[in-house]
């Protein structure tokens, strides 16, 4: 069988990522790439011993797949003009930046037949088998994500750039409809919000509590939830977890094994394989724009907010 040909389109730091990994994947040949600026486009190729061609035309012409890691705002247009060429696209969270463009893509894949995986990574964090496999029904979840100042996605706030992930993973493990959002944010560096907590309370009576900031000295990503009979810690930047269990004798804890690997490398592994064998993705258009939903309706509450005087 022979190497399925891919292709990156954006070449900043998470672009450049993609072709990192995708120039040591098995069964994965990286085949080119494209970026508005020649120069780093140039750069980023001779590093993984590919090309830089000069169109996203071209970089369609010699691949099967591509991934989008370009700036929020340009998502649409490219990822669109790429399915009208028939390709398979991985475009980097949020979707886009708004809804009707989000649906308007996934719409799009579904007509002709394409995969369009929407990249929340955390998804493939080895340490989400273990909540998807002892969670049954949660009652609360509580979810922080801190880190320091990125110096990029400054188009958008921190919901956008870092919320979004807990919110896309909620909604997969709570399966039910938003009933209520408290939501409050701050803009410290940027004319976004930098930190931002929100309250969101689904049909059923489940309760998650979600803080994200982007100013934080310190990098912080973890998930607890709680059900009935059990506790469930996940650390996803350590890719550790522990359940504490209800028994007669009172709680105890149970440290899981995790078999940790780089959440990157398993999700362009299974975009490759969605790609080459049809294959539908953990992560597809509907479900990011669903994520996509949530995570502006917070943005406007917190912009429809009074600011602190």
């Amino acid at each position: 069988m022979t190497d399925f040909p891919m292709g990156v389109a954006g070449t900043g730091a998470i672009g450049r990522n993609h072709a990192r990994v995708l120039a040591s994947l098995p069964g994965v040949h990286l085949a080119a790439i494209f970026d508005s600026d020649p120069t780093r486009a140039a750069e980023v190729a001779a590093e993984f011993n590919t090309r830089a061609v000069s169109s996203l035309d071209d970089l369609a012409a010699c691949t099967g797949a591509v991934t989008i890691a370009t700036p929020t705002v340009s998502h649409f247009d490219i990822g669109r003009h790429l399915l009208s060429l028939g390709k398979h696209i991985l475009v980097e969270k949020p979707i886009t930046d708004n809804t009707e463009q989000a649906q308007a893509l996934a719409d799009l894949a579904r007509d002709r037949g394409l995969v369009l995986q929407v990249g929340h990574i955390e998804r493939f964090n080895p340490v989400l088998s273990l909540l998807e496999s002892s969670l049954s029904r949660p009652v609360f979840i509580e979810a922080h994500r801190l880190s320091p100042f990125p110096n990029r996605s400054i188009d958008i706030g921190v919901v956008l750039d870092l919320m979004i992930h807990d919110l896309e993973i909620i909604l997969h493990l709570v399966k039910r409809p938003v009933e209520s959002i408290d939501a409050v944010g701050v803009p410290v560096l940027t004319r976004r919000e930098d930190i931002a907590n929100a309250r969101i309370r689904f049909e059923g009576g489940c309760v998650a509590n979600v803080t994200a900031s982007r100013i934080s000295p310190e990098k912080l990503r973890k998930l607890r939830v709680f059900q009935n009979d059990a506790y469930l810690s996940l650390d996803y930047q350590a890719q550790e977890g522990r359940i504490h269990r209800l028994s007669p004798a009172g709680i105890s804890t149970e440290e899981v094994v995790i078999e940790k690997d780089e959440p990157l490398k398993l999700e362009l592994a299974a975009f490759a394989n969605c790609a080459r064998n049809g294959l539908q993705p953990k992560v597809g258009g509907q479900e990011a724009t669903a994520a996509l939903a949530l995570a502006l309706e917070i943005t406007r509450l917190i912009e429809s907010s009074p600011r602190p005087s």
